[in-house]
Protein backbone atom coordinates (compact mmCIF):
# COMPACT_ATOMS: atom_id res chain seq x y z
CA UNK A 1 0.00 0.00 0.00
CA UNK A 2 1.05 3.41 -1.15
CA UNK A 3 0.47 5.73 2.00
CA UNK A 4 1.37 9.38 0.62
CA UNK A 5 -1.49 12.17 0.12
CA UNK A 6 -0.08 14.85 -1.45
CA UNK A 7 0.29 18.88 -0.16
CA UNK A 8 0.23 20.92 -3.17
CA UNK A 9 -0.73 24.51 -2.10
CA UNK A 10 -2.75 25.81 0.91
CA UNK A 11 -5.66 28.27 1.88
CA UNK A 12 -5.17 30.87 4.53
CA UNK A 13 -7.10 28.58 6.85
CA UNK A 14 -4.82 26.14 6.63
CA UNK A 15 -1.35 28.15 6.36
CA UNK A 16 -0.68 27.56 10.16
CA UNK A 17 3.20 27.49 9.37
CA UNK A 18 2.81 30.37 7.39
CA UNK A 19 0.74 32.82 10.44
CA UNK A 20 3.82 31.75 12.70
CA UNK A 21 6.23 32.35 10.48
CA UNK A 22 5.00 35.86 9.57
CA UNK A 23 4.39 37.10 13.37
CA UNK A 24 7.34 35.61 14.46
CA UNK A 25 8.87 38.29 11.56
CA UNK A 26 6.60 41.06 13.26
CA UNK A 27 7.98 40.29 16.50
CA UNK A 28 4.71 38.15 18.18
CA UNK A 29 5.50 34.43 19.70
CA UNK A 30 7.78 32.37 19.50
CA UNK A 31 6.76 28.64 19.76
CA UNK A 32 6.19 25.98 17.01
CA UNK A 33 3.22 23.20 17.49
CA UNK A 34 3.95 20.02 15.74
CA UNK A 35 0.74 17.27 16.41
CA UNK A 36 1.18 13.83 14.73
CA UNK A 37 -1.23 11.60 14.23
CA UNK A 38 -1.53 9.48 17.21
CA UNK A 39 -2.18 12.58 19.26
CA UNK A 40 1.69 13.59 20.40
CA UNK A 41 1.77 17.13 20.88
CA UNK A 42 5.41 18.99 20.68
CA UNK A 43 6.18 22.61 21.14
CA UNK A 44 9.86 24.01 20.69
CA UNK A 45 11.39 27.15 19.49
CA UNK A 46 11.57 25.67 15.89
CA UNK A 47 10.75 29.27 14.58
CA UNK A 48 14.06 30.93 15.46
CA UNK A 49 16.05 28.25 13.52
CA UNK A 50 14.06 29.76 10.20
CA UNK A 51 15.13 32.90 10.93
CA UNK A 52 18.72 32.22 12.05
CA UNK A 53 21.93 33.63 10.64
CA UNK A 54 25.07 31.88 8.96
CA UNK A 55 26.69 31.99 11.90
CA UNK A 56 24.75 30.09 14.08
CA UNK A 57 23.79 27.32 11.45
CA UNK A 58 25.07 23.83 11.99
CA UNK A 59 28.65 23.02 11.04
CA UNK A 60 27.25 20.14 8.71
CA UNK A 61 24.90 22.46 6.82
CA UNK A 62 27.60 24.81 6.27
CA UNK A 63 30.05 22.62 5.16
CA UNK A 64 27.92 20.86 2.95
CA UNK A 65 26.13 24.02 1.56
CA UNK A 66 29.91 25.15 0.25
CA UNK A 67 29.13 21.95 -2.39
CA UNK A 68 26.52 24.59 -3.48
CA UNK A 69 26.83 26.34 -7.22
CA UNK A 70 25.11 27.55 -10.26
CA UNK A 71 21.24 28.20 -10.03
CA UNK A 72 19.82 26.62 -7.13
CA UNK A 73 15.75 25.91 -6.55
CA UNK A 74 15.83 25.74 -2.47
CA UNK A 75 12.62 23.64 -1.61
CA UNK A 76 10.84 24.13 1.68
CA UNK A 77 12.69 27.68 1.56
CA UNK A 78 10.41 28.73 4.28
CA UNK A 79 10.98 32.79 5.55
CA UNK A 80 14.22 32.10 2.96
CA UNK A 81 17.10 31.38 5.53
CA UNK A 82 19.13 29.48 3.30
CA UNK A 83 18.11 31.12 -0.10
CA UNK A 84 18.85 34.34 0.49
CA UNK A 85 22.33 33.48 2.59
CA UNK A 86 22.88 32.23 -1.29
CA UNK A 87 21.68 34.82 -2.91
CA UNK A 88 23.84 37.48 -1.20
CA UNK A 89 26.74 35.39 -2.03
CA UNK A 90 26.06 35.89 -5.30
CA UNK A 91 24.22 32.92 -6.27
CA UNK A 92 20.83 32.86 -8.79
CA UNK A 93 18.00 31.11 -6.50
CA UNK A 94 14.51 29.91 -6.59
CA UNK A 95 13.02 29.60 -3.35
CA UNK A 96 9.79 27.24 -3.62
CA UNK A 97 7.44 27.06 -0.41
CA UNK A 98 3.81 25.30 -0.20
CA UNK A 99 2.86 28.50 2.14
CA UNK A 100 1.97 31.51 1.04
CA UNK A 101 2.51 33.35 3.98
CA UNK A 102 5.83 32.30 4.27
CA UNK A 103 6.98 33.00 0.55
CA UNK A 104 5.33 36.66 2.00
CA UNK A 105 7.87 36.59 4.39
CA UNK A 106 11.00 35.58 2.22
CA UNK A 107 10.24 37.97 -0.06
CA UNK A 108 10.17 40.91 2.43
CA UNK A 109 13.23 39.85 3.74
CA UNK A 110 14.89 40.59 0.35
CA UNK A 111 14.29 36.57 -1.51
CA UNK A 112 14.02 38.09 -4.92
CA UNK A 113 12.91 34.75 -6.60
CA UNK A 114 9.84 33.14 -4.69
CA UNK A 115 7.33 31.22 -5.58
CA UNK A 116 4.17 29.24 -3.81
CA UNK A 117 4.88 25.71 -5.02
CA UNK A 118 4.64 22.64 -3.62
CA UNK A 119 7.58 19.63 -4.18
CA UNK A 120 5.02 17.88 -6.33
CA UNK A 121 5.17 20.80 -8.80
CA UNK A 122 8.59 21.36 -9.15
CA UNK A 123 9.53 20.24 -12.83
CA UNK A 124 11.74 21.52 -15.41
CA UNK A 125 9.29 24.07 -16.66
CA UNK A 126 10.88 25.93 -13.90
CA UNK A 127 14.29 25.58 -16.03
CA UNK A 128 17.24 23.61 -15.55
CA UNK A 129 19.20 24.11 -12.11
CA UNK A 130 23.05 23.22 -10.97
CA UNK A 131 21.97 22.98 -6.75
CA UNK A 132 18.51 21.71 -5.61
CA UNK A 133 18.58 22.24 -1.60
CA UNK A 134 16.73 20.57 0.72
CA UNK A 135 18.16 22.16 4.13
CA UNK A 136 16.33 22.11 7.56
CA UNK A 137 15.28 18.54 7.36
CA UNK A 138 13.67 18.83 3.78
CA UNK A 139 14.27 15.26 2.42
CA UNK A 140 11.54 14.67 4.52
CA UNK A 141 9.34 15.84 2.15
CA UNK A 142 9.68 13.15 0.07
CA UNK A 143 7.33 11.74 1.88
CA UNK A 144 7.69 8.31 1.05
CA UNK A 145 9.97 5.74 -0.62
CA UNK A 146 7.72 5.67 -3.61
CA UNK A 147 7.56 9.32 -4.08
CA UNK A 148 11.12 9.84 -3.62
CA UNK A 149 12.22 8.01 -6.18
CA UNK A 150 9.34 9.44 -8.81
CA UNK A 151 10.97 13.22 -7.81
CA UNK A 152 14.51 12.59 -8.34
CA UNK A 153 13.61 11.06 -11.97
CA UNK A 154 12.09 13.97 -12.37
CA UNK A 155 15.33 16.44 -10.29
CA UNK A 156 17.20 14.46 -12.97
CA UNK A 157 15.88 15.57 -15.96
CA UNK A 158 15.52 19.42 -14.71
CA UNK A 159 19.38 19.52 -13.76
CA UNK A 160 22.52 20.22 -15.49
CA UNK A 161 25.68 18.06 -15.66
CA UNK A 162 27.29 18.06 -12.12
CA UNK A 163 24.72 18.86 -10.23
CA UNK A 164 23.92 18.16 -6.44
CA UNK A 165 21.61 18.08 -4.24
CA UNK A 166 22.12 18.90 -0.50
CA UNK A 167 19.58 17.55 1.48
CA UNK A 168 18.99 17.21 5.00
CA UNK A 169 17.87 14.86 7.51
CA UNK A 170 18.18 12.49 10.41
CA UNK A 171 18.50 8.95 11.30
CA UNK A 172 15.05 7.73 12.75
CA UNK A 173 16.76 4.82 14.54
CA UNK A 174 19.08 6.85 16.50
CA UNK A 175 16.11 8.26 18.36
CA UNK A 176 16.00 7.19 21.91
CA UNK A 177 12.93 9.31 23.05
CA UNK A 178 10.63 6.55 24.10
CA UNK A 179 7.54 8.07 22.92
CA UNK A 180 8.75 8.19 19.70
CA UNK A 181 9.82 4.17 20.02
CA UNK A 182 5.78 3.51 20.90
CA UNK A 183 5.41 5.69 17.99
CA UNK A 184 7.57 3.36 15.69
CA UNK A 185 5.87 0.38 17.03
CA UNK A 186 2.24 1.97 16.37
CA UNK A 187 3.44 1.81 12.61
CA UNK A 188 4.00 -1.54 12.77
CA UNK A 189 0.86 -2.32 13.88
CA UNK A 190 -0.89 -0.52 11.02
CA UNK A 191 1.14 -1.77 8.51
CA UNK A 192 3.14 1.50 7.92
CA UNK A 193 7.04 1.74 8.14
CA UNK A 194 8.10 1.88 11.80
CA UNK A 195 10.10 4.52 12.12
CA UNK A 196 11.02 6.23 8.49
CA UNK A 197 8.12 7.88 7.77
CA UNK A 198 5.78 10.39 10.23
CA UNK A 199 2.25 12.27 9.93
CA UNK A 200 2.12 15.36 11.32
CA UNK A 201 0.88 18.93 11.00
CA UNK A 202 1.36 21.97 12.02
CA UNK A 203 -1.14 24.01 14.37
CA UNK A 204 -0.83 27.70 15.39
CA UNK A 205 -3.98 29.97 16.94
CA UNK A 206 -6.44 28.83 15.50
CA UNK A 207 -4.96 27.58 11.83
CA UNK A 208 -4.60 23.75 11.58
CA UNK A 209 -2.60 23.20 8.34
CA UNK A 210 -2.78 19.95 6.10
CA UNK A 211 -1.47 16.77 7.58
CA UNK A 212 1.44 15.25 5.32
CA UNK A 213 3.95 12.55 5.04
CA UNK A 214 7.61 13.30 6.58
CA UNK A 215 10.18 11.04 5.50
CA UNK A 216 13.19 10.08 7.90
CA UNK A 217 16.28 7.47 6.49
CA UNK A 218 19.30 6.17 7.81
CA UNK A 219 21.71 6.48 5.24
CA UNK A 220 21.68 3.39 4.06
CA UNK A 221 18.34 3.94 3.33
CA UNK A 222 19.00 7.56 1.51
CA UNK A 223 20.94 5.27 -0.90
CA UNK A 224 18.59 2.61 -1.46
CA UNK A 225 16.31 5.79 -2.37
CA UNK A 226 18.55 6.85 -4.91
CA UNK A 227 19.33 3.31 -6.49
CA UNK A 228 17.91 4.22 -10.20
CA UNK A 229 17.35 7.70 -9.88
CA UNK A 230 20.15 8.59 -11.60
CA UNK A 231 21.44 10.09 -7.73
CA UNK A 232 24.25 9.03 -5.40
CA UNK A 233 25.92 10.24 -2.78
CA UNK A 234 29.11 12.02 -2.87
CA UNK A 235 29.83 12.70 1.04
CA UNK A 236 28.08 12.56 4.71
CA UNK A 237 28.66 15.73 6.97
CA UNK A 238 27.87 14.17 10.20
CA UNK A 239 27.09 15.84 13.69
CA UNK A 240 27.32 13.14 16.00
CA UNK A 241 23.54 13.25 16.68
CA UNK A 242 21.21 11.98 14.56
CA UNK A 243 20.87 14.86 12.05
CA UNK A 244 22.99 14.81 9.20
CA UNK A 245 23.46 16.68 5.61
CA UNK A 246 23.91 14.65 2.45
CA UNK A 247 25.99 16.16 -1.14
CA UNK A 248 24.05 13.95 -3.68
CA UNK A 249 25.61 14.01 -6.57
CA UNK A 250 24.43 13.52 -10.17
CA UNK A 251 25.35 10.49 -12.58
Amino acid sequence: MIWEPTVKTISDRQDAYGHEVYDYYCGIGEHEIIERDDGHIDASHGLRRYFAQHADWNPQLKQALGRAKGRAIDIGCGPGRVAIHLQNQGMDVLGIDNSPLAIKVARLRGLRKARVMSITQVSRRLGIFDTILMCGGNFGLFGGFNRAKALLRRFHKMTGDGAVIIAETRDPYKIDDPVHKAYHRRNRRRGRPPARRMRIRVRYKNYIGPWFDYLFVSKEEMRKVLEGTGWRVAKFFESGEPEYVAVIEKG
